[in-house]
């Protein structure tokens, strides 16, 4: 039996039975331009970071899932918006959730913060298909469907 599909809509409509992750992160020194500010790429890199926490927070390590069952998440789709430059030595908080998930495809979506004064740094969201070792698009494997939050119950808004 394969999963079944769940989708959220909207920017706070999280998925029934996935968590939202908060990574904090120190700003190096290499990850600044010469203007001093966060290089704009880092903020790619941090939402990986991310994404990476919120696989562990869901039941599972990125790197067995493809190791063990050769599934790939590969990135169909990145956006950033930038709203406030961070700087060395800030600390900022990237925040993480799955948007709208289903058997072909996942949305993650993030949230960045300076942490002194809760500062919105940007937000994004990657696209994932799911992928096989040879990169053809595959279904999500029955074993990671609840983790996703695919599958989820008539009452929590199923779609069959």
């Amino acid at each position: 039996m394969g999963c079944r599909e769940f989708a959220g809509n909207g920017l706070q409509s999280f998925l029934p039975m996935t968590p939202v992750t908060e990574t904090r992160l120190r700003v190096r020194y290499a990850e600044t331009d010469q203007m001093g500010v966060v290089y704009y790429a880092n903020y790619l890199i941090w939402m990986e970071v991310g994404r990476a926490e919120l696989c562990q927070a869901c039941g599972f390590v990125y790197s067995e899932m493809e190791r063990e069952d050769g599934i790939f998440l590969a990135v169909a789709e990145a956006q950033c918006q930038y709203r406030h430059p961070a700087r060395y030595d800030d600390e900022v908080i990237v925040k993480s959730w799955i948007e709208k998930a289903n058997t072909r495809m996942i949305t993650i979506h993030y949230e960045m913060r300076r942490a002194s004064d809760n500062r919105r740094l940007a937000t994004g969201h990657t696209r994932h298909i799911y992928c096989s070792s040879e990169m053809r698009p595959v279904s999500l494997p029955e074993k990671y469907c609840r983790m996703f939050g695919v599958g989820a119950s008539a009452a929590e808004g199923e779609k069959e």
